[in-house]
């Protein structure tokens, strides 16, 4: 302590802001790290639970059968699947309903003992994120077309609440995201009436809201949601600054530090809803329009491997994986089964 006490005398005054800014640094870090173990600590007696996210639609864009890539999922051990109802797909003319596609989705998870959380309303998951009908215009005001989303909100929970398959919903995606997507409406009041209408209509599963960005923050106003989820992208990009791709450097307790603050401020608990887990495509265009050693330079078998250990050491216990229709694409379209083995004998191991 003495020698700190010289060495802070003979500083001049660039030197004290430095020594005073790396102390601060230090507590800020120590602090964060702290919440982060504590917050794994706290949630270390529940399951560990693995999932993906599947979008049959995906799968049809490339170019695989949406039915084979849900059955081969099921058969490598995947038992917690993340679906959506697009209500782009299930009414594409007002009032009238087809749930085929969501439908045999249930029949099968039901079917395989596995668990589902269902993405409701406007915003949901894979661009353009929001998924209006084309006889709905979301540019005009709410109160014109809000109520017509209520009521395929209420169709949907209706058909399905019943399911032994069903586990959760997820009320709308990053709701509050304005930089990725065509959304236009990010009113609060709209998530709070949905939020309540799901409630009302199905009290017995637990809603999850998923934040917005995975900068830090807090979400400190209505709805209050039963967990939180959060997306962890880990190689994108950077179509914006630097025109090569960008390796985020956020240590996986860092979004353990994220959870903890959230439960540490209102009791709830956070899941990973999104773990990047498939390629990034570079300047504008899409995965099937470039090439697989271009796709490897943002996903590899090694990668993938890491992602899955990564999204296990941020301490969240509930993990759904992003890109399971991309790892049956290059094993079917690209003759690569590299990633495909992996998620297999990841989702094996947790079966043990």
């Amino acid at each position: 302590m003495q020698k700190l006490k010289r060495t802070w005398k003979r500083a001049n005054i660039t030197q004290r802001v430095g020594l005073a800014l790396l102390a601060l640094l230090l507590i800020t870090t120590g602090t964060m790290y702290g919440i982060s173990r504590w917050y794994m600590h706290s949630v270390q007696s529940k399951p560990y639970t693995l999932g993906t996210s599947f979008i049959p639609d995906y799968a049809s864009y490339l170019g695989v059968d949406p039915k084979d890539t849900m059955d081969a999922l099921l058969g490598i051990g995947v038992k917690h699947l993340r679906l959506v109802s697009y209500w782009s797909d299930y009414e594409p003319v007002q009032g009238q309903y087809d749930f085929t596609q969501l439908d045999w989705q249930f029949r099968k998870a039901e079917a395989a003992n596995a668990k589902v959380s269902l993405s409701v309303g406007l915003r949901q998951p894979r661009y353009p994120e929001c998924h209006a009908p084309s006889w709905v215009d979301t540019t005009k005001p709410s109160e014109q077309w809000q109520p017509a989303l209520e009521g395929f909100m209420t169709q949907v929970v209706n058909r399905y609440k019943d399911s032994p398959a069903l586990d959760t919903y997820q009320i709308e995606n990053e709701f509050f995201l304005k930089g990725f997507g065509i959304c236009t409406n990010f009113d609060r009041a709209r998530l709070v009436s949905e939020y309540n209408l799901v409630k009302k209509l199905d009290p017995k599963h637990a809603l999850i809201v998923n934040r917005s960005n995975n900068g830090i923050g807090l979400p400190l106003y209505a709805p209050t949601p039963d967990s939180y989820g959060i997306s962890i992208y880990k190689r994108v990009w950077d179509a914006g600054l630097t025109h090569r791709y960008l390796e985020y450097p956020f240590p996986a307790w860092y979004y353990g530090f994220l959870a903890g603050v959230q439960k540490i401020h209102d009791g709830r608990d956070m899941i990973v809803h999104e773990m990047q887990a498939e390629a990034w495509a570079p300047n504008g265009k899409e995965v099937p329009e470039i090439s697989l050693a271009e796709q490897n330079k943002s996903i590899t078998a090694k990668r993938l491997k890491d992602r899955f250990t990564y999204a296990h050491a941020t301490g969240m216990r509930t993990v759904d994986m992003w890109g399971a229709e991309y790892w049956y694409y290059r094993k079917q379209v690209l003759n690569d089964p590299s990633l495909w083995t992996v998620a297999k004998q990841e989702f094996a191991n947790d079966q043990n």
